[in-house]
């Protein structure tokens, strides 16, 4: 694919999305976007000129929409608009998150619906093209009106005020601009609201969290059938014939993964050859993982409704009206992004319980916590206490952000969507179910070598193999979150998942 994407406003997807965010593709402005910027533009001026009185283009906000602007006070109007409201606090966003947030707000802007000039917006793309990345705190956000703060910080180096992040170094941002040779602006009539006023900031988050969250459903699939083999797993439960008498769509894509993963292992028995039944964690996998992708399919519906969609107040409509309404609230997307979070979490959950099943030697046949020399070595005994440890912060971080909102703005803005927190959140809950299910894979091949060996299945064969290949088997105790961070490397790698699919098909 050509390292350029097109904004039109109507048509970027997730795949777009990454090659900007993390590959550092260029985009342009496709020509019916420029005319439906200009079209917009000429809205506004006339509204100007005619000295028509319009919210958002020549009064205060929010509780100052009363109070009419001079024409000659309209510049210091959007300008002092930003200043005040860049007010965020805590960590920086990431690199790839503020692109893809600058990225998603001028896919908005293209769709000409605000009123913004197209020498504006050219300031932005130039920035995004040229790798000038504003610090943006992660914090001050309500999720209505929009991410006001988060996207205040973004528009502050456009002003030469503020930070950024230029070739690797945190610099004033009218440094940065000039060493990257782009001309500072001055704002006009609504251009500082235009700019502002939506939720890019939520989504961007949520959108690469749900990036690696389909990739994460994979590779828990994968975790699970390792764990099978590990404990002699019973089959049974994935025949395709009971999943279809409860046929949820993520059930069934499970059950049809772990049968395809374990396809020829020689690990696997049937009900009553070993035992008659396995426990809820081995047995349900199914339907436990099958609910997180049917929660990850609907966040994704609405995550690729949002990132093309108008999110701007007031909206300047194709015949020339400027209607105020409340499409900047996070509404849809904070309860998306809560949903995830839930759904990630249970992906955790149950394994962890995995990981408790393989190191107690009460539930197994192995030897206890994975170790040949058990009392002069603790071998995988307090992996499972970190992995827990992980999984209970989840629960705290997984009360959803969305069932909060606080008044702001005099009570104008009396109920918000909180949406950026759950985005922030569901990123938390991410990392640490990556690193309890990379815990749950090192400890399933450990548990494999200590069984008489035999053939894997045509998927796990891979993914041992591959583990391996990058980690040993632990003989003796060493220090053990080097291991899970080789494990996690391995896991997140392109070519962990990708060898797996180039001979097994995984479905979400």
């Amino acid at each position: 694919m050509e390292n350029k994407v097109i904004i039109t406003g109507e048509d970027l997807n997730l795949e777009e999305i990454l090659l900007v965010a993390r590959k550092a593709a260029s985009i342009e402005l496709s020509e019916t976007a420029v005319k439906n910027i200009n079209r917009s533009r000429c809205i506004v001026e006339d509204i100007v000129r005619n000295e028509k009185t319009v919210y958002g283009i020549n009064t205060g906000f929010g509780k100052f929409s009363d109070v009419k602007i001079s024409q000659e006070d309209c510049k210091d109007l959007q300008r002092n608009l930003i200043l005040s409201h860049a007010c965020g606090s805590g960590p920086l966003l990431s690199k790839e998150e503020v692109r893809t947030i600058m990225l998603l707000r001028i896919n908005a802007l293209a769709k000409g619906y605000s009123g913004i000039s197209l020498n504006t917006l050219n300031t932005l793309i130039e920035m995004l093209n040229k790798g000038i990345h504003p610090c943006i705190p992660e914090k001050g956000s309500l999720g209505a009106s929009g991410d006001l703060a988060p996207l205040a910080h973004m528009v502050l180096p456009m002003l030469g005020e503020g930070e950024a992040e230029y070739l690797g170094n945190i610099l004033p941002a009218s440094k940065a601009m000039s060493l990257a040779g782009i001309d500072i602006i001055d704002l006009t009539y609504k251009e500082g609201l235009a700019l502002i006023n939506g939720t890019q900031v939520m989504t961007a988050v949520g959108a690469l969290v749900l990036n690696d969250a389909l990739n994460l459903l994979k590779i828990s699939d994968i975790a699970a059938a390792l764990t099978m083999e590990a404990l002699r797993g019973i089959r049974d439960a994935f025949d395709i014939r009971i999943h279809k008498l409860r046929p949820h769509l993520g059930q069934t894509n499970t059950a049809s993964n772990i049968l395809n993963l374990l396809q020829n292992s020689e690990y696997i028995t049937s009900q009553g050859e070993l035992r008659v039944q396995d426990a809820y964690t081995l047995r349900c996998i199914p339907q436990i993982h099958g609910a997180s992708k049917d929660a990850l399919a609907y966040v994704y519906e609405k995550i690729t409704t949002e990132i093309n969609s108008v999110t701007d107040n007031p909206i300047i409509t194709l015949e020339g009206d400027v209607i105020s309404g409340g499409n900047f609230h996070g509404q849809p997307i904070a309860l998306a992004l809560d949903f995830m979070g839930i759904a990630l979490s249970e992906l955790a959950n149950v394994s962890e319980r995995r990981l408790e099943r393989l190191v107690n030697y009460q539930l197994n046949d192995l030897p206890a916590f994975l170790t040949r020399h058990g009392g002069l070595n603790s071998g995988f005994m307090i992996t499972q206490y970190a992995a827990a440890s992980l999984v209970s912060e989840n629960k705290i971080l997984a009360h959803p952000a969305s069932v909060d909102s606080i008044p702001s703005s005099a009570n104008q803005e009396d109920h918000v969507s909180m949406g950026t927190i759950a985005a922030v959140k569901a990123r938390k809950i991410l990392d640490n179910v990556y690193r309890v299910i990379a815990t749950e894979i090192l400890a399933a091949c450990q548990a494999i070598d200590f069984r008489d060996k035999m053939n894997l299945g045509n998927g796990t064969s891979i993914a041992y193999r591959i583990i391996r290949e990058n980690i040993d088997f632990i003989e003796k105790d060493t220090i053990m979150y080097k291991e899970i961070d080789k494990c996690l490397d391995v896991i997140k790698s392109d070519y962990f998942l990708s060898s797996i699919e180039n001979k097994i098909e995984l479905i979400v």
